[in-house]
């Protein structure tokens, strides 16, 4: 357990939603964002506090201009982007309280340290560090020294810049230390996601390892969640034909519902190493197969390939006796379907 929360491998999955730039600057539609989160299961809901200026300067040059033709933002101008983008700071309060009402924690990603000031203000319980972001060190250690629990997204960064980061913030003062496999794409692929780092990532840091998912539907998730991941992010709306920044890959109302509930049902399903009967599954034993009499037979007479017969159900000996029953005499006159015994044999 992670502090506070209830997070890790003997705890359901922890499913954050993410609201990011989906308010589409109306917090009346924020506030519908949370109770919607809230009605679909989900644990935490998490927003981003920065503004424009905190994030980027606003110039024109070609560095601030974004030119990728795969990207949802190509064209934009990263300053006006995080105009649009960003929660103002005045609805963090109202948010965060109407969270906390309808029982989820809620946090934020801090993008300065101003930021992190702001956050200690309205005394979040933890923080996330994005993966665009998890090379800032001074960030990391600014958001350590809360002493909270601390989530930081993996995305682009390396063995080396993780174990960097990791490194920092647990010498500035994390206990509680969670990475999320992060594919910094939008929307992602699931051939680009290679979800089989999580148990790596775990063994190669020793802390919670999670998912933040920017793919569409629940498949990724869920197979995180059978190889290790005990946190689950993934963007959230109303609806994406609202539109937004992030709408495109986020997921609706009904769609983090089933995310709770497939995600909660790959958890259970992974119990233990077992073989062998469960529990569940032992009045289930009566209908294996074995060895019955499948015609009359006297006394005396020989078992053959005519009179017995390997069938369902299990109450007569094992199949595997078969062959060794084979010119045994019984010792008693038989009906058809008698389960074979040892008693019965001369």
């Amino acid at each position: 357990m992670t502090n506070f929360l209830p997070i890790g491998k003997n705890y359901k999955p922890y499913i954050i939603a993410e609201m990011s730039g989906n308010h589409n600057h109306s917090l009346e539609r924020a506030l519908q964002i949370v109770e919607a989160a809230a009605k679909s299961g989900a644990d935490a809901l998490k927003i981003q506090t920065y503004t424009a200026d905190t994030m980027t300067l606003n110039v024109e040059n070609p560095d601030f201009q974004i030119d990728d033709e795969k990207s949802l933002w190509n064209g934009n101008n990263l300053y006006k982007l995080y105009q649009q983008a960003y929660t103002p700071w005045e609805w963090h309060k109202p948010i965060f309280d109407r969270a906390r009402e309808l029982g989820m924690i809620a946090f934020s990603t801090p993008f300065d340290e101003t930021a992190v000031d702001f956050l200690e203000e309205l005394d979040v319980p933890l923080y996330k560090v994005a993966s665009f972001e998890n090379n800032d060190i001074p960030l990391i250690k600014k958001v350590a020294a809360t002493g909270k629990p601390m989530i930081i997204s993996t995305g682009m960064a390396s063995v080396a810049e993780l174990d960097e980061a990791v490194r920092a913030a647990k010498e500035a003062g994390c206990n509680d230390l969670i990475l999320l496999k992060c594919t910094s794409t939008y929307p992602a692929t699931a051939e680009n996601t290679n979800i089989s780092t999580i148990p790596h990532m775990r063994e190669l840091f020793n802390v919670q390892v999670g998912l933040s998912d920017h793919t569409m539907g629940t498949g990724v998730a869920v197979a995180s969640v059978a190889l290790g991941a005990t946190v689950i992010e993934k963007h959230f709306t109303l609806s994406r034909a609202d539109g937004g920044v992030d709408s495109a890959f986020s997921m609706e109302p009904d769609e983090m519902a089933n995310l709770v509930a497939e995600t909660e049902r790959a958890w259970r399903a992974m119990g233990q190493v077992t073989y062998g009967a469960t529990e569940a599954e032992t009045e289930s034993l009566k209908f294996r197969r074995s060895i019955y009499v499948s015609k009359d037979i006297k006394a005396g007479e020989q078992l053959n390939t005519e009179n017995i017969r390997v069938i369902r159900p299990g109450y007569g000996l094992s199949p595997k006796h078969y062959n060794k029953l084979i010119g045994l005499k019984v010792s008693r006159d038989l009906a058809a379907g008698t389960p074979v015994s040892w008693e019965l044999l001369n």
